[in-house]
Order: structure tokens, then sequence, then C-alpha cells
């Protein structure tokens, strides 16, 4: 399998998990952090749906300016973004070509100022773990703010009954 086809299989695996994430959060939860250095509920959010911005355009471009923000009004709101967002994505990475994916480099930069250049693939992976990695933390803020936490990989505490004693 090439890389780009795993990448492609990957991604279009965890739009679902992630979108149960934003969708498991009240409303209220949006202003919760565990530690005033920490980012809120809402602004990991918003952090995330940048990351879907940057993935359309390290796809298309070779200069990525780093989104930094997204309106995040309400979990419910963001999750229906995150769900457009990633199809816009995946509409992208299916007209790429194999030798855009991995031979051609995209420059990040970070409000104008040059950040990293990468091979496009390296890029796209490195967007996508960041990714995987928020959506980790914001999974650690759902039964402190009161709500359940859905099955991500599998099963959670939460989204089974138990059985027995």
């Amino acid at each position: 399998m090439e890389n780009l086809d795993f990448f492609k299989t990957c991604f279009k695996n965890e739009m679902g998990a992630t979108a149960s994430l934003f969708n498991s959060f009240q409303n209220e939860a949006i202003t919760h952090k565990t530690h005033p250095v920490n980012r809120s509920v809402g602004e990991i959010m918003e952090h995330i749906l940048c990351h879907l911005i940057d993935l359309d355009i390290i796809l298309k471009q070779s200069v990525c300016d780093e989104a930094l923000t997204f309106d995040v009004v309400s979990p419910t709101v963001a999750a229906g973004n995150l769900e457009r967002l990633w199809l816009e994505v995946n509409l992208t990475l299916e007209q790429i070509s194999l030798e855009k994916w991995e031979n051609e480099s995209v420059e990040l930069l970070l409000n104008g100022e040059h950040f990293v250049t990468l091979p496009r693939m390296n890029m796209m992976w490195f967007f996508f773990f960041d990714i995987i990695h928020h959506r980790g933390q914001l999974s650690t803020y759902v039964r402190p703010t009161g709500s359940k936490v859905p099955a991500i990989y599998g099963f959670s505490a939460d989204s089974i009954t138990l059985t027995g004693s």
C-alpha cells in the first residue's frame, strides 16, 4: 500500500471518533479548562478545526500560513464544521497525485514567519497526528464537564452497560 493510500484510509477512519467527541460536550463546557495555562474545550476544538483548514491548504499549495482562529460557538456547531472541513480535505485528497504527495515540499509559516519546510506527505502526517493528540487532550475533559466519554477506539466505560455484579 502506498503512503498516500494509507493516509487516506487513516484520515477517513478518524472523523467519526472526533465528531462524536465534539458532540459529547454540553454547551456550557466550551469554556472549561483544567488549569489556567491549559486550553479550554472550545480552544482545543478551535485548534483541531484550524488544522483541518491547514490540511486542505497543504494539499493545494506550497506554502501554508497556519490557521490560528476559528469561531467555536458550541460543541454541536463545531462538530458540524468539523465534518464539513473533514469532507473537504477528503475530496482534495482524492485529487492529489502520488507525485505531488511524495515529491513536493510545503513551507509552514506561523504568523507569516518561516517555521519549517517538509515534504507534503510528512507535513500532512505531522498535522494529522497533532489532531489526534489534541483529540486525546479533549477526551480528558469529557467526564469532568459532566458528559459521557464516547467510544473513540472501541468501547469506553461510558459507552457500554455492564451486566452482572
